[in-house]
């Protein structure tokens, strides 16, 4: 664990599995049996819960709690304050651990800043949830999402960008130049212009 930075400040019980290259700063608690991939970044005053599993590459900005039973895959961005929940119906009186529902964050997805997303409802590769939005549904892949509750508004490209389909359902990135296809709701990745 030579190349993983720990905070002095931060809390991380035993065992927990942290990758390499990993950093964890101020305030941050890890919970004993938590899972987290090689060059992740932990914000101030994270929380991840004991049954949480975060993929490599993974950024978590500042004030964030991954509960147990919430997946994040390779590359996932979660924004400043973002919420993830694991209970559907929470009481403080009725103890509900046993309850809690899974929720799956796509490879390259990104959830902006004071966003909301509903246990059990599992996000695509590649999307991306606007600020403040509240996911109360799943969300396909490279889908744009904005709103409460949570609207699709458009694609996304893995880099982040609009993508604009002509007649035939093929967008192509105008960064990267990759192409992509949609078919009904399905967005696919097709690969690099030929």
């Amino acid at each position: 664990m030579n190349d993983i930075f720990i905070h002095k400040t931060a809390i991380v019980d035993q065992p927990a599995d942290i990758g390499s290259a990993t950093t964890i700063w101020h305030w941050v608690h890890v919970m004993s049996g938590a899972k987290i991939g090689e060059g992740c970044v932990l914000g101030q005053n994270v929380y991840v819960g004991g049954k949480a599993v975060l993929g490599n590459n993974v950024r978590v900005q500042n004030n964030v709690s991954i509960y147990d039973r919430v997946i994040l895959a390779d590359d996932v961005f979660c924004g400043p304050s973002m919420v993830f929940t694991n209970v559907i119906n929470p009481r403080s009186s009725v103890d509900r651990k046993d309850e809690y529902i899974e929720t799956y964050v796509g490879k390259g997805a990104s959830i902006g800043a004071n966003a909301t997303i509903i246990c059990g409802n599992n996000i695509g590769e590649y999307a991306f949830i606007g600020a403040g939005s509240v996911v109360t549904k799943p969300v396909p892949a490279y889908a744009l999402m904005v709103g409460n509750p949570a609207k699709q508004i458009g694609w996304i490209s893995r880099v982040g960008l609009r993508l604009e389909f002509d007649d035939e359902g093929v967008a192509i990135c105008g960064e990267t130049r990759e192409r992509y296809k949609k078919t009904e709701n399905i967005t696919v990745y097709l690969g690099n212009k030929t």
